[in-house]
């Protein structure tokens, strides 16, 4: 019987210590999790979810290096989106950002960088073959011109500027130039309701930190642009 009792009183202070050990295991672990999702949330653009510039950029240039000449950057530019917040209010303007930042998220592959860069501008860097592309980039169209319906019900007539770059066709293989060929692109198609791909002289254009010359907030030989 004595025997039985010690056992029992053996296991009891095992089941003790592993208990006693398990419990700052458990607290590091919640902590670590916080910690891992604050991190995520730093990374992500908190209106639309989508990744904050640094967060795109690393996430792209690694997308680029893996497939090379099947990589495009696509810039994106929300049509007359000052009108927007005009007739509709801030409040729809946010919407309409939201829209297009899960629209963009639906479009592209789940491996795809899909960042927000600031305003109504959004870019995407994605594995996309010369096979597939034009019919892929012609969607991404058609989503982003189907209206949006607020909270409120009323309903938002959207359209944006689509511009692509791919190293074959542009000629360069780094992601600044790649960006500028593409924003360059944009500007020639838009409001012309179609994707246009960069050709080789786009990635020349006047350029400010990186993008077409002419942005605004930019500013060419000391002219405010």
């Amino acid at each position: 019987m004595d025997s039985v009792m010690r056992v029992q009183a053996r296991f009891g202070q095992r089941a003790l210590l592993l208990t006693t050990a398990a419990v700052p295991l458990t607290g590091w672990t919640v902590h670590a999790i916080a910690m891992h999702r604050k991190l995520a949330a730093t990374r992500k653009d908190p209106l639309t979810g989508l990744l904050r510039r640094d967060a795109y950029t690393a996430r792209a240039r690694r997308i680029l290096a893996r497939h090379g000449d099947d990589t495009a950057v696509v810039m994106i530019d929300v049509d007359h989106f000052k009108d927007v917040n005009d007739d509709f209010g801030h409040a729809g303007g946010d919407a309409v950002l939201a829209a297009f930042g899960a629209r963009l998220t639906a479009w592209a592959d789940p491996r795809a960088s899909v960042g927000r860069l600031g305003g109504d501008e959004f870019a995407v860097v994605l594995e996309l073959p010369a096979g597939n592309r034009a019919h892929r980039l012609e969607q991404l169209v058609r989503m982003l011109h189907t209206p949006v319906v607020l909270d409120d019900g009323r309903t938002v007539d959207v359209a944006a500027s689509v511009g692509a770059a791919t190293p074959d066709v542009a000629g360069v293989r780094d992601l600044t130039q790649l960006q500028r060929a593409a924003d360059a692109a944009l500007y020639d198609g838009k409001h012309s309701g179609r994707a246009v791909l960069a050709m080789k002289g786009h990635a020349t254009v006047p350029s400010v930190n990186g993008r077409r010359a002419g942005r605004p907030g930019t500013a060419v030989w000391g002219r405010a642009a």
